[in-house]
């Protein structure tokens, strides 16, 4: 055996080693291994829920991430981009009853979809960490619960969907927008690992298992639109 095979097969070996230590941060199963490495992160998937996840330990700190959605320019007015949230605004709306009461959850720095349903008559409440930090809407009830674009910056998104679904009423929706991962295309490839705010990423296994466990009923709309429903 060549010195490259055994440097391969040690790095191989500690690698491994490394991935077992690493739980899931979604349903914290130790099956998990290192899937891919660009020049932000380190990258691991789970084998029980299929989430993908960025090693904790290299995530941005709370300032420099907030410093990255500072320059995010979204805005109401923006045409364009009501447009593109017109894509989980369209399936949600012909779901709700008039004047339901909803939270839009990582509102981010220019809530918008927030607006969008109250021009349509619903009435809304919005949170973000960073920009909207209003603990007291997280201990109220809703019929829906909205968050668009926002689940890929969980941290730990085990702790956020359990601290979300109990806020939705029985029958309620909860609407998500984010990219999943297809289906025919190398993780390394794809665009949506570009973003440095991006640390976990899902599959449609991926929202099957949080359907599982959350209970509840689940409907995809084309590759970015999620919306569960609270049985």
């Amino acid at each position: 055996m060549s010195p490259f095979s055994n440097r391969y097969e040690e790095s191989f070996l500690i690698d491994e080693l490394f991935s077992k230590m690493l739980k899931c941060t979604l349903c914290s199963s130790s099956d998990t291994h290192h899937l891919h490495t660009n020049n932000l992160y380190n990258y691991h998937i789970c084998r029980v829920c299929d989430l993908v996840f960025v090693d904790p330990m290299e995530r941005l700190d709370p300032s420099s991430e907030k410093q990255r959605y500072d320059q995010h320019e979204n805005d109401p007015e923006d045409e364009d981009y009501r447009d593109f949230l017109s894509q989980l605004f369209i399936p949600l709306i012909n779901k709700l009853k008039p004047q339901s009461y909803g939270l839009d959850y990582g509102a981010g720095p220019g809530p918008t979809l927030s607006v969008m349903l109250e021009e349509a008559g619903q009435s809304m409440e919005i949170y973000d960490p960073f920009y909207a930090n209003k603990p007291t809407v997280l201990g109220k009830r809703y019929d829906f619960i909205t968050s668009t674009e926002t689940v890929e910056h969980f941290y730990n998104p085990a702790v956020e969907f359990e601290q979300l679904w109990p806020l939705l009423k029985s029958g309620g929706y909860f609407g998500i927008m984010t990219l999943l991962r297809p289906e025919d295309e190398t993780f390394s490839e794809w665009h949506y690992t570009h973003d440095e705010t991006h640390v976990s990423f899902y599959s449609k296994k991926t929202f099957r298992w949080i359907a599982d466990w959350l209970k509840a009923d689940l409907t995809f709309y084309g590759d970015r639109v999620i919306i569960l429903k609270k049985l």
